[in-house]
């Protein structure tokens, strides 16, 4: 099994799980051990109290791992955490000719006190694996319980919500479309229409429609998340129709909808990371921020306070939301009352709802 790490995330080490040179590094590994509690006994009066493990914990990413664009804010949320909390996760990758069934058989039989799971969900060969390995807990990072029919309880979901940090969002687009002349118009394109894309989608409406209750809100699924053409098209035929904003959640394909944003001379907002960096036309990204996940299960790990057989939701609240870098041509006074509405939010004055109605 070939793993794939992040050069910058703490690992364990770089050798392939279950490959013929596991046995004897397990081997020499277990003699150590054994002459090392020989040797604690021996001196067990004059030594101090040994200290407590180390915490092993395994994430396991689908695709190439670390640290391809498509997985970056999931590789520093990693290091992060990993710095934040101490613990060295060892950061590993099936490859494309790899069965992921096998692959995370192997990686439960290597002794982790959990596994999170990174862009793999609560899919079949999952669900036997968790089975057959009953005694280590599978934390499905962006994945619920509901999803499947009778996981078992040594599965857990862990969500990071972001519907809040967009209706923030949604809240300041619409009130700079406000200030444009004409009809009060913002698009957003989304790639496949799910939860974790409708989440999006729906807190960036309800914020909008907060600001500007007339507002009209189109909304276009591309069906993709790579393609840029086709979230570029969709976005050209937004502005056509007189949107001011365009609001991307469809990940790289959605970065056509920033660029035909930015060609016409419209606002673009960004997901998942801060995309100020495409141009002075990003008026702010609406942020996940996988460290506070990953922070979270490593703490629980640390502690002994990991559950199973539950899902946990971290949101603004937790500091696993927010928005990017905020646009400097944004009015001061817009500014102040964004910050505000964020305030509210955190203290459970503002409680976000959606309404499914356009």
């Amino acid at each position: 099994m070939k793993l794939r790490y992040s050069p910058d995330v703490p690992r364990a080490s770089s050798n392939r799980i279950g490959s013929t040179t596991d046995a004897p590094l397990g081997l020499a590994a277990a003699i150590v051990a054994g002459a090392a509690l020989v040797f604690a006994a021996a001196v067990a009066s004059a030594a101090p109290a040994p200290s407590v493990p180390a915490p092993r914990v395994a994430v396991v990413l689908q695709g190439d791992g670390c640290p391809p664009r498509h997985t970056v804010e999931l590789c520093e949320g990693i290091r992060e955490a990993a710095r934040r909390t101490g613990v060295r996760p060892r950061v590993v990758a099936p490859t494309q000719r790899e069965d992921l069934e096998d692959f995370l058989a192997l990686t439960a039989q290597q002794g982790y006190d959990a596994i999170v799971l990174a862009g793999i969900g609560f899919e079949p060969g999952v669900l036997r694996v968790a089975r057959r390995y009953p005694h280590v807990p599978f934390i499905v990072l962006s994945g619920s319980r509901a999803e499947a029919k009778d996981p078992p309880p040594n599965m857990s979901g862990l969500t990071i919500q972001a519907k809040e940090a967009a209706y923030l969002a949604g809240w300041l687009a619409a009130k700079l479309e406000q200030r444009r002349p004409g009809r009060d118009v913002i698009g957003i394109v989304g790639g496949w229409e799910v939860t974790p894309v409708t989440d999006f989608v729906d807190g960036f409406v309800a914020g909008a429609r907060r600001a500007a209750p007339h507002i009209r809100i189109l909304v276009d699924y591309s069906d993709d998340f790579v393609d840029r053409t086709k979230c570029a098209a969709l976005a050209r035929r937004q502005i056509a129709r007189g949107a001011g904003v365009v609001f991307n959640v469809a990940g790289g394909c959605g970065l056509g909808a920033m660029g035909a944003a930015a060609d016409a001379g419209v606002w673009a907002v960004g997901v998942d990371s801060d995309q100020s960096f495409l141009g002075p036309h990003v008026l702010t990204s609406v942020l996940k921020r996988y460290e506070a996940g990953f922070v979270d299960v490593f703490n629980r790990v640390k502690t002994g306070t990991l559950l199973t057989g539950r899902d946990t939701t971290l949101t603004i609240r937790d500091g696993a939301a927010g928005l990017g870098r905020i646009s400097p041509k944004v009015p001061r006074p817009l500014l102040t009352q964004v910050r505000r509405l964020e305030r509210q939010i955190k203290t459970g004055a503002l409680r976000v709802s959606v309404s499914t109605s356009d």
